[in-house]
C-alpha cells in the first residue's frame, strides 16, 4: 500500500493513537507532521521527539501521505482543503491496518474494557521474554507510554470496535476481552455488535476469548480464560490492598503463581487474556509471571494523582456503567470514609441509551458530582446529558466549572475520605488543575 519512508502529515496528531503512529512511522524511517487543536503532553512529546506540530487549521499540507482521525469533522480546514485538492487521505484505522501488515506477526486486543491494560501487559509480557516487537497502546503505560518499540517482529495493538474500525486489522491473534454494548451511535442493537466481533474473529488465525462473556464464548475460538470457565482461569485469589495474588491453571493444573501490582480484580481478568495471548505465542509460564509482574499500570487507570483538601484523588478512565461500578467497588475497599465520586459523562449518546444503567450504578455513591458531559463528537442531546443524568439521581449534584468542583469537593470531603474522579474526557485535566499545590 504505502512505504514508510515518505512523507507524512497527521492531522488531530495529539490523539493517543495518532501520537502514536506518528512515532511509528517517524521510527521507521518517515519524514512526519500534523496538527491538532491544542497543546497537549502528547504534542509536546511529540516535538521532543523532532516530530513539528502546529497547533491550529490553517497549515498547508504538502505531504505524499495524509491521515485523519474520526474525530476531525468534515469542515475541519486542512481536511476540507486536502480532499479539494485531491490528496491522498488515510483514515487512522486503514493506517493501523496498513503497519499491522507490515508486521511477521499481529496481536489485536479488542473489547469494550481493558484493552490498555491487556495491550499494555503483553508488551511487558514480549519485553520480558527478549521477543523484538513494537505495541501501539491506547494510554500511557507508565513504563513504555504509548509506543513502544525494540523490534520489528511482532506488533501488539488495541483494536477498537468504534465505527469498525477494528475490521481493518487483520490479525494472527485476535483476544476478545468482553462484549459489553457500547457506542450505541454506531451499533443499533447488542446482536450488531457482536456480529462486528465475530466478523474481527474471522480475520484472525487465532482467536482468544473470554469464557465468563457469554456472548464472546459463542464465536469460535481458539483459546478461552475466565474466573468461572475456560481452559485457562484463576483461582486462589486474594488480595491485599486490592493488588490480588492469583494462580493460573492451564486445563485444571496449576502453572503459575501470580502477583499483580495494580489494583483491581478486572485487571485479574485482563492478566487472564495475556497469558492466554502469550501462551499461545510460546511464551513459558514463568516468563509470563515476569511480564505481569513488571506491568505497574497506566496512566489514568486508577491512577493516584495527588490530593484536594489533603484527600487522595484517583482518576480513572472509566465511562461505561460496568466501568464505573468497577472503579467505584475497588476504590470502597479501599477507603475507610466515604468515596466521594465524581464523574463526566462521555458523549451524549452512550447516557441516552445506557441511562439505567448510569443511574443504577451513580445511585450506590453518596451524594455524586457529575461534571457536564464532554461531548467528543457529537451535538447536543439534552435526554443525553449530565443535567438529565443528574434529574434521574436526585441524590447527586451538576457541576460545569473546575472553580466550583473544587468548592464543592473542599465542602464536602472529611479525613479518611477518597475522592474518585471518572470519565474519558477532559476532567483528568480538570482534576489535575485543581490539585492541592505540593512543594
Amino acid at each position: 500500500m504505502f512505504g514508510f519512508k515518505q512523507s507524512w502529515y497527521f492531522i488531530g496528531i495529539g490523539g493517543v493513537s495518532m501520537s502514536a503512529l506518528a512515532q511509528l512511522i517517524s521510527s521507521r524511517g518517515g519524514t512526519v507532521r500534523g496538527s491538532d487543536a491544542a497543546e497537549s503532553s502528547f504534542t509536546r512529546k511529540l516535538v521532543s521527539l523532532g516530530i513539528p506540530v502546529f497547533i491550529g487549521e490553517d497549515e498547508p499540507i504538502n505531504a505524499d501521505n495524509i491521515v485523519y482521525t474520526g474525530a476531525i469533522e468534515e469542515q475541519h480546514k486542512q481536511l476540507k482543503a486536502a480532499k479539494e485538492a485531491g490528496k491522498r487521505l488515510i483514515s487512522r484505522a486503514e493506517l493501523l491496518g496498513a503497519v499491522a501488515e507490515e508486521y511477521p506477526h499481529t496481536v489485536s486486543v479488542a473489547g469494550c474494557h481493558g484493552k490498555t491494560s491487556t495491550t499494555s501487559m503483553l508488551a511487558h509480557i514480549f519485553n520480558s521474554g527478549n521477543r523484538a516487537f513494537s505495541c501501539h497502546i491506547g494510554g500511557e503505560d507508565i513504563d513504555f507510554g504509548n509506543y513502544f518499540s525494540n523490534g520489528n517482529d511482532y506488533f501488539i495493538t488495541e483494536a477498537c470496535e468504534f465505527r469498525r474500525s477494528f475490521l481493518s486489522l487483520k490479525s494472527e491473534a485476535a483476544v476478545i476481552l468482553n462484549t459489553d454494548r457500547d457506542h450505541t451511535d454506531c451499533y443499533n442493537s447488542k446482536s450488531e455488535l457482536v456480529d462486528a466481533y465475530r466478523l474481527f474473529a474471522q480475520k484472525s488465525k487465532y482467536v482468544i476469548v473470554n469464557a465468563d462473556d457469554a456472548d464472546a464464548y459463542r464465536i469460535p475460538h481458539t483459546l478461552s480464560f475466565g474466573f468461572q470457565r475456560g481452559k485457562i482461569q484463576a483461582k486462589n485469589l486474594q488480595a491485599e490492598g486490592e493488588k490480588y495474588a492469583f494462580t493460573v491453571t492451564e486445563n485444571g493444573i496449576p502453572v503459575e503463581r501470580i502477583f499483580m501490582n495494580v489494583v483491581g480484580k478486572y485487571q485479574v481478568a485482563n492478566a487472564l487474556a495475556a497469558f492466554s495471548t502469550a501462551r499461545l505465542f510460546g511464551f513459558s509460564p514463568i516468563e509470563i509471571k515476569q511480564g505481569l509482574e513488571n506491568f505497574h499500570g497506566v496512566k489514568r487507570r486508577f491512577e493516584k494523582v495527588g490530593t484536594i483538601c489533603g484527600v487522595p484523588v484517583i482518576c480513572d478512565y472509566a465511562h461505561h456503567p460496568r466501568e464505573i461500578a468497577a472503579s467505584f467497588s475497588c476504590a470502597s475497599r479501599l477507603c475507610r470514609g466515604t468515596v466521594r465520586l465524581v464523574f463526566q459523562p462521555h458523549t451524549y449518546t452512550r447516557t441516552r441509551d445506557l441511562m439505567p444503567e448510569f443511574i443504577t450504578v451513580l445511585k450506590k455513591a453518596e451524594n455524586p458530582l457529575i461534571y457536564k458531559t464532554y461531548a467528543a463528537r457529537e451535538q447536543f442531546d439534552f435526554d443525553g446529558s449530565a443535567v438529565a443524568l443528574v434529574s434521574r439521581v436526585p441524590e447527586s449534584s451538576y457541576v460545569q466549572s473546575p472553580t466550583e468542583l473544587r468548592a464543592r469537593l473542599k465542602n464536602e470531603v472529611k479525613d479518611n475520605d477518597l475522592i474518585l474522579i471518572l470519565g474519558a474526557g477532559d476532567i483528568y485535566e480538570i482534576a489535575k488543575s485543581i490539585l492541592d499545590e505540593t512543594a
